[in-house]
């Protein structure tokens, strides 16, 4: 019995040798349960639909922390068990003629009962209590170990799917830096599965990279015991992945000492921080793009306004004519920024307000290319709606705000002039709008980003053209905010397309 640490095969084994050592013929063995009750978790000889029937000969044991459990072993008694067996065999209908119950006991505590029961023969002699009491005590020793075991086990299962489940990557290494433990968020970060990950060197399978694209070490933990503070090491740096870009991630090493202060285990940590990297770099992007959009105009403003101060000078009416309307138009194109500054502000706050009405899209577009058609002299025009366009259900500002931006930036990103065409088709349920230009075009690999705040692409062309990069930004949020999508089709030096969906109420 002692060697055997399943509990169900350990008590069918308890059972049948404590019923075969005195000669019986029925056993059951109750065991309390961590919610203090008692059950039946063996039987021996009996039919399970019986067993019910029983619950009457244990109803009223003492419970855990009891008075009368002390000296339970030496006075063991159950009050009328012998007549409560009778009512037992009566309701179960079996030929029950005699029990012994004997308690299994560990230090003080009931853990459980073994009933036996005779159909013949004589009583149970003293003999045989005697004889059971001493198995009972080997039992609740073997008893108590196997749910001890039990215990450990789930205890085990808990932590693995805490681990498995857990939102973070987690991998534990051997002392010798071999992974013994590899969850499915790891997977997910670095693209390994946890059967090839397994013991592979940690070095193997998480390889890190700083900003400038070296090779970074992963953190390692003192090698002998130290203070708690002292024991954990941290790096952030981006994790080469199997497939996909490369993600910024955080590793925190925890060491697990043994008994005599040497290292046995390093628990790796694994927190994916993309996203407050980018966050980083958008606070960045934001005071660079601010500063340097900021800086030209107020310069200009600045240096006409003081030139038209100088008092050393006659300045004629035309040129101070010209001169306040360069300030006018910088001053302009200041409020410009700041208002896409603070419309950008309200849209991630989640305070984007639309005013809706019925809105004719054909007219809107002709009314922003007209205000166009005066600012660029190399640039021609196409307007190309059908004539059964219907209204939509919008905000007529925000969305001559989309169009405004979208013929802007076509005519800002074909510098050599050419063709923009702005037209609509009408669509099952909807209306689709599109702005094409001759311009430079997208790189495939851009046109899934340049539609976030802030971003700008920063190649060939594009580096020198003026912008916030809030534009396309503050498209997209208007068009989501209709119900709509947003979308763009280009390839360098192959102009852009750029469409957008609305419902029809």
């Amino acid at each position: 019995m002692t060697a055997r640490l399943d509990l169900p095969s350990l008590l069918e084994l308890t059972l049948r040798s404590a019923v075969e050592i005195v000669r019986g013929q029925v056993g059951l063995i109750v065991l309390r349960g961590r919610d203090g009750v008692m059950r039946v978790q063996a039987s021996y000889g009996l039919p399970e639909r019986l067993v019910r029937f029983f619950q009457p000969l244990w109803a009223d044991l003492p419970g855990v922390g009891s008075d009368e459990l002390e000296g339970i072993v030496s006075r063991w008694h159950i009050p009328d068990l012998q007549m409560r067996l009778g009512m037992v065999a009566a309701a179960a209908g079996l030929a029950l003629s005699q029990v012994v119950a004997l308690p299994l006991v560990i230090e003080g505590e009931l853990i459980g009962v073994v009933y036996v029961f005779r159909t013949r023969g004589s009583a149970f002699s003293a003999g045989d209590r005697a004889l059971l009491a001493a198995f009972a005590d080997q039992a609740a020793i073997a008893v108590r170990n196997a749910e001890l075991y039990q215990r450990v086990i789930e205890e085990q299962q808990a932590l693995s799917a805490m681990i498995e489940n857990s939102a973070e990557g987690v991998m534990i290494l051997d002392a010798s830096g071999r992974i013994e433990v590899f969850n499915r968020a790891l997977s997910r970060i670095t693209g390994w599965e946890a059967t090839e990950a397994i013991g592979r060197h940690a070095t193997e399978v998480l390889v890190l990279r700083d900003r400038q694209g070296q090779p970074m070490s992963l953190p390692e933990p003192p090698r002998q015991r130290t203070s708690a503070a002292e024991s954990r090491a941290y790096v952030e740096g981006d994790v080469e992945r199997r497939v996909g870009p490369p993600l910024t991630v955080g590793v925190t090493a925890t060491p697990l000492y043994g008994e005599q202060g040497d290292l046995v285990r390093e628990i790796y940590n694994v927190v994916d921080i993309t996203r407050f990297r980018q966050a980083e770099e958008l606070k960045s992007t934001f005071v660079s793009v601010v500063s340097h959009e900021l800086k030209t105009p107020v310069a200009l403003i600045k240096g006409y306004a003081e030139t038209l101060r100088r008092e050393d000078a006659d300045w004629d009416r035309h040129t101070i004519r010209e001169s306040l309307d360069v300030i006018a138009e910088e001053a302009d194109h200041l409020t410009h920024l700041i208002d896409s500054l603070l419309e950008a502000s309200r849209i991630q706050a989640g305070g984007l307000k639309l005013q809706p009405t019925d809105v004719h899209l054909p007219r809107l577009a002709a009314k922003v290319v007209d205000a166009f058609r005066t600012q660029t002299g190399i640039h021609t025009f196409d307007l190309d709606f059908p004539e059964d366009f219907p209204p939509v259900w919008g905000d007529p500002e925000r969305l001559q705000e989309v169009l405004s931006n979208l013929v802007s930036n076509a005519v800002k990103y074909s510098p050599k002039g050419g063709m923009v065409w702005v037209g609509g088709r009408v669509d099952q349920g909807g209306v689709t709008v599109y702005v094409a230009d001759q311009g430079i075009g997208i790189p495939p690999e851009e046109q899934g980003r340049i539609f976030d705040r802030f971003h700008r692409i920063e190649t060939g062309l594009h580096r020198g053209t003026e912008g916030t990069g809030l534009g396309l930004y503050l498209v997209k949020a208007i068009v989501e905010a209709h119900g709509g999508r947003v979308w763009v089709e280009s390839a360098p030096d192959r102009g852009s397309i750029f469409m957008f969906n609305l419902p029809v109420r």
